[in-house]
């Protein structure tokens, strides 16, 4: 019973904080709690409806029928092949989203957090050729690699958000090892990974 507990925990872990919805997060973070929290609210509505349609309800929605297609579960071992395509369609989709963006003028800051997810998600799918790597992990280093980045950047103190960040990290971390997706390598490697990405990609591109 306390096994089966703590699978179904690690589930629950792992879908509340699956990839897509980080970016949502950050967009919201910084329309509430930034400058940008001046934007009008039909501004701020538009950026996220589109954010969220793209980032999360559109890719997850393409990957699920994806996953039923190939009769996928929970402990499904996949090959590198298959693995790909949810990359592609993940890549697509927040590509979309940072097109549309840019055609309505969306602030800087913004564009950044889809164009941190996306340089997080090509090294990923780059580096799933050859070796599977964990997206949940590099997807919250991305998260704690954008506040370090932001605060840089609006110059606020961030340790209790990178406390809260940190903390989830662990707990994402710890789901994928329990439910066997992936191996303590894969996931540091793709917290790592995610870390660089988003501060790269937030400060200097």
């Amino acid at each position: 019973m306390k096994n089966e507990n703590l699978i179904n925990t690690a589930k629950i872990v792992s879908n509340v904080f699956t990839p897509f919805i980080l970016s949502l997060m950050g967009v919201i973070i910084l329309l509430t709690c930034s400058y940008l929290n001046l934007l009008p609210w039909q501004n701020k509505m538009l950026i996220i409806i589109l954010v969220l349609g793209y980032t999360l309800v559109l890719p997850l929605t393409l990957i699920h029928l994806y996953r039923s297609y190939m009769e996928w579960g929970i402990s499904k071992q996949t090959t590198k092949e298959e693995r790909m395509i949810p990359y592609v369609i993940s890549t697509l989709c927040y590509l979309c989203c940072f097109y549309h963006l840019c055609r309505i003028r969306t602030p800087h800051s913004i564009g950044s957090i889809i164009v941190a997810a996306l340089l997080v998600m090509v090294t990923c799918s780059i580096i799933n050729i050859w070796w599977k790597i964990s997206i949940h992990s590099a997807a919250v280093g991305g998260a704690t690699g954008a506040f370090m980045a932001y605060a840089l950047i609006f110059n606020f103190n961030p340790v209790w958000w990178l406390c809260l960040i940190i903390l989830i990290s662990g707990f994402v971390g710890t789901s994928r090892l329990i439910l066997r997706q992936h191996s303590l390598a894969q996931v540091v490697a793709g917290y790592v990974i995610g870390l660089i990405a988003a501060i790269a990609a937030i400060l200097y591109l």
